[in-house]
């Protein structure tokens, strides 16, 4: 499913979409976490769990600076992200890896987009920017692992 986040055309909108994204990944996160059996696979996963939460407080303090929402919870997406997780659970730790990895593509779309987008000033660039480096890496470590 394509993202629109990080397309938005005001920082204020760009970033409570942004806070949404960061608590439905946070959610599938924790749904991964629950599920796996290999337990250096939740290390791994709990570590780029910290990374969400990272970006999240980021977002917060971001959100304060530009009068922005910060909702209490993720989205209806969250269904969709921890849904797949779920799923994959019956097949076990490859397919539950898969599911996390094609989550990990509409949040590097997202990250991508907000780092190019014009909304956000150039002193919160660098936000976007760590983020877009984070989902790169856990992506590539989930496709690697999964294999």
């Amino acid at each position: 499913m394509a993202t629109t986040v990080g397309s938005e055309g005001d920082i204020k909108t760009l970033i409570t979409n942004f806070v949404y994204l960061e608590r439905d990944a946070i959610a599938a996160y924790d749904a991964t976490i629950e599920r796996l059996e290999n337990p250096e696979f939740k290390r791994q996963i709990e570590e780029f769990r910290s990374d969400h939460h990272r970006h999240l407080s980021e977002l917060r303090d971001l959100a304060a600076q530009h009068g922005a929402e910060v909702p209490a919870e993720g989205d209806m997406k969250e269904m969709l992200t921890t849904g797949k997780v779920k799923m994959a659970g019956i097949a076990g730790d490859s397919t539950i890896l898969k599911a996390m990895s094609s989550n990990e593509s509409d949040t590097i779309a997202a990250y991508s987009s907000g780092a190019g987008n014009s909304a956000v000033p150039p002193e919160a660039r660098p936000i976007f920017e760590r983020g877009l480096e984070d989902e790169r890496r856990h992506k590539a470590w989930m496709d690697s692992a999964s294999s």
